[in-house]
């Protein structure tokens, strides 16, 4: 049987390399290393304002461990699940392999190097820097590509005979003639006749199961669960099962896999989307994966907490791996929460040589073989994004996809009109709606020139283009929008009122736009988070504003324009996009106010006077779920007294939420809370969680210009990633903490200039 090891406690870094790195004992080791868990950032870094290059260089990591002579007649392999960007493995001085890329699972086997019952020393060099050879470098690139062993590692232990691949199809999902195809790769050379045995289950109970004889071969053998009558994986019931392969050798189990499928038919049509039949409008964002202090590095509670993030507090239905693929944990996430992704390889606009290409299409097959299974994964990007056409590139990248998995679709990301359309879905970057911001450029600034328009197009009133301009095609073809405002609007969580407001319309505009075209499938804003980025791209201080939250997953305005879509009966949203201050626009005032909700009717009261009882505005964005309600007309002008507000939504004629904003706002409450109460000290890696330290005023709101610091210590169970001082952002300051090894409890002490009582959270570390 194989035996899974996990390996991500107690390694050895060091932040360089030189050839006598390779063979190093462990009592030196221990001198001129530092020891860390994986997974490991290879430099922490500031928040912002750092140099790009800071994580670009070699390092080496190292890890001691014993395998007992139990194994000896197993094969071993290092499995790795991302290390940016190039590794090369080295075992007790022996050279095992090595691996390019930083975003793709990789396998190096060890067996012939091993020193049974004694010590054996595993060495792997790290280049994180930015190799031409290696997508997604050899231009420039809108992201940063953050160094290290930043993923988990195991060591994987089988015997001579094993399975090496199992793919699950499932078939006929709407029909009586369900079933599940199991497409099973082995690695069998020794014998020449073998059973397979195969089950379906729901959690521990057998609902299916079969069994046939195989030869000893290099293709994939075939076997198929029929009769099946199981419940379907949907985004409100996203039901998983457990499809249990084994592997028999004269009547005795020699090899195990169990892969966690859903029974779900996703399919673009020209006509939109369709879920197990039924046409769903997509509403999604971009996800980097990127973190303030750590990069990648961050284990699986914060990976399935961005998944959450994304479905339950924006409230949507679909993700965009951009751009490349991204944790087990996030996509595991996704499974089971019922959130759709779309998956890409690692890219951003460049293509380079034959060497590079290949590398590309390389990616393509082990982005695909590594998560094939996931229910929620919809779509493939086998394209580079916004690159420019490549013929045989792009021919090569879709038939490796189609070959490997012909159950899905293959997308190209490009910003291209009347590109070259290989691929199954027309997946475009519209970045067409600027509010009029074009048409003023062009009158001020000579030869005026932007890739995001068209020639003739209106940027102004257009949020979306129809999709035949863009494809050329004579016939509608499926399509969706997979990026948009993004870099043409960016906005930081404390800019002024009127850019807060103005970046959450425009994302309103766009999704209203994709709701009224049945021939656009849904759109994919640009993005969920702030990230960190290149000296040439964002503001300066190595940061990207174009989340619709900020890089720590705090919300701006324009994060209530997608989680006010949700039906009241899920959660009732009601936020109006104001400071409420008079001063805060351009000729003052709050007025047009725009309230995201999706409750039937609100009523507005100031200084306890009722203003009017106002509804969605079904003439400017009718086409959405939930329209927002604009208030454009409210007594009171400069110099008038300003009052305190209270909002009151109200759904079937019921009052469901109430809101209150001051007048004259003070620090009021100071609050810390963790998203996670409990942490584990028995996980094979670190555990992580956020901690949210807010100051609000009198009504328990944000205060947007709140910006002094905080000191913040962690004792007991547990450490602070990053700093210990502190800026609030908009009257929040938030941070990390990782679990040490030990159990007990974590103690986290928060301290402000503006109160004198110490604001502590605890964790228990069981």
């Amino acid at each position: 049987m194989r035996t899974i090891l996990p390996l991500n406690n107690n390694w050895y870094y060091k932040p360089s390399f030189v050839p006598e790195d390779i063979v190093c004992n462990e009592k030196n080791t221990q001198t001129q290393y530092q020891q860390v868990q994986i997974p490991h950032t290879n430099i922490q870094l500031p928040y912002n304002y750092f140099s790009d290059k800071d994580f670009c260089f070699i390092s080496c990591y190292k890890k001691y461990f014993e395998l007992s002579s139990d194994y000896k007649n197993k094969r071993v392999f290092v499995d790795f699940e991302g290390v940016m960007g190039e590794a090369k493995i080295y075992l007790n001085g022996n050279f095992a392999g090595e691996h390019k890329g930083g975003y793709t699972f990789f396998s190096i086997e060890i067996t012939d190097f091993i020193q049974w019952n004694t010590q054996n020393e595993l060495t792997v060099c790290v280049d994180s820097t930015e190799r031409a050879d290696i997508p997604p470098f050899g231009g420039q690139i809108d992201y940063l590509t953050f160094g290290g062993i930043y993923r988990e590692v195991q060591i994987r232990a089988v015997n001579r005979d094993y399975i090496q691949n199992v793919f699950v199809k499932t078939k006929n999902i709407l029909s009586d003639n369900c079933s599940a195809e199991l497409e099973i790769t082995l690695n069998n050379t020794s014998h020449l006749q073998y059973e397979l045995c195969a089950k379906l289950k729901d959690n521990d109970i057998v609902i299916a199961q079969n069994k046939i004889l195989c030869a000893a071969n290099t293709k994939p053998n075939i076997l198929v669960l029929d009769n099946l009558q199981p419940e379907l994986w949907t985004l409100n019931q996203p039901k998983l099962y457990s499809v249990v392969c084994e592997l028999m050798l004269d009547g005795k189990c020699v090899d195990t896999v169990c892969e966690t499928i859903g029974f779900r038919e996703a399919e673009f049509k020209p006509n939109g989307f369709f879920l197990n039949g039924e046409r769903i409008k997509l509403r999604g964002l971009n996800r980097h994966q990127s973190f303030p202090y750590m990069g990648y590095a961050m284990p699986k509670r914060a990976q399935q907490k961005d998944a959450e993030i994304l479905k339950y507090e924006l409230g949507l239905n679909l993700v965009r791996t951009s751009h490349y693929p991204q944790s087990r944990h996030f996509l595991n996430h996704c499974d089971k929460i019922g959130l759709l992704v779309f998956e890409e390889i690692p890219g951003w606009q460049y293509i380079g040589d034959e060497q590079w290409k290949n590398q590309a299409v390389e990616d393509v097959k082990q982005m695909i073989l590594h998560d094939r299974n996931h229910p929620s994964i919809i779509l493939w990007g086998v394209r580079i994004n916004e690159s420019m056409d490549d013929h045989d590139l792009y021919t090569r990248t879709n038939q490796v996809a189609h070959r490997l998995d012909p159950t899905r679709q293959t997308g190209g990301v490009r910003y291209l009109t009347n590109s070259e359309f290989l691929e199954d879905v027309y997946t475009m970057n519209d970045f067409i709606h600027d509010n009029g911001y074009g048409k003023y450029l062009k009158k001020v600034i000579r030869d005026y020139k932007t890739y995001d328009n068209l020639q003739g197009a209106d940027g102004e009133f257009t949020a979306l283009r129809n999709p035949k301009s863009v494809t050329g095609q004579e016939k509608d073809v499926p399509y969706l929008v997979t990026e948009y405002c993004g870099h043409m609007y960016p906005t930081k969580r404390f800019d002024q009122e009127e850019r807060a407001v103005e970046h959450s319309l425009r994302h309103t505009r766009v999704q209203n736009a994709s709701y009224q075209n049945d021939n656009i499938s849904g759109a994919i804003g640009w993005c969920a988070f702030d990230y960190n980025t290149h000296s040439d791209f964002g503001s300066g201080d190595k940061i990207c504003y174009h989340g619709v939250m900020d890089a720590f997953r705090v919300p701006k305005f324009a994060a209530y324009a997608y989680s006010s879509q949700v039906s009241p009966q899920e959660k009732i949203v009601m936020q109006p996009a104001t400071y409420w201050t008079r001063g805060d626009r351009s000729i003052g005032g709050v007025i047009p106010l725009t309230i995201y909700t999706n409750c039937d009717k609100i009523q507005v009261f100031c200084g306890g006077t009722l203003m009017g009882t106002y509804f969605p505005n079904k003439e400017m964005y009718g086409a959405l779920p939930h329209p927002p309600i604009v208030i454009d007309k409210m007594e009171g002008g400069w110099g008038s007294k300003w009052e305190d507000a209270e909002f009151v939504g109200y759904v079937n004629e019921k009052e469901v939420v109430r809101r209150k904003y001051m007048a004259n706002p003070v620090p009021t409450f100071f609050k810390v809370c963790a998203d996670s109460k409990e942490l584990s000290a028995e996980d094979d890696t670190w555990d992580t969680t956020r901690v949210v330290v807010s100051i609000t005023d009198q009504a328990d709101n944000e205060m947007p210009f709140f910006n002094e610091p905080i000191s913040v210590s962690v004792e007991g169970a547990g450490e602070l990633i990053g700093t210990e001082l502190l800026s609030t952002i908009c009257g929040k300051a938030v941070f990390w903490v990782k679990t040490n090894k030990t159990k007990g409890t974590m103690q986290i002490k928060v301290k402000t200039p503006r109160t004198k009582q110490l604001l502590t959270e605890e964790i228990i570390v069981k």
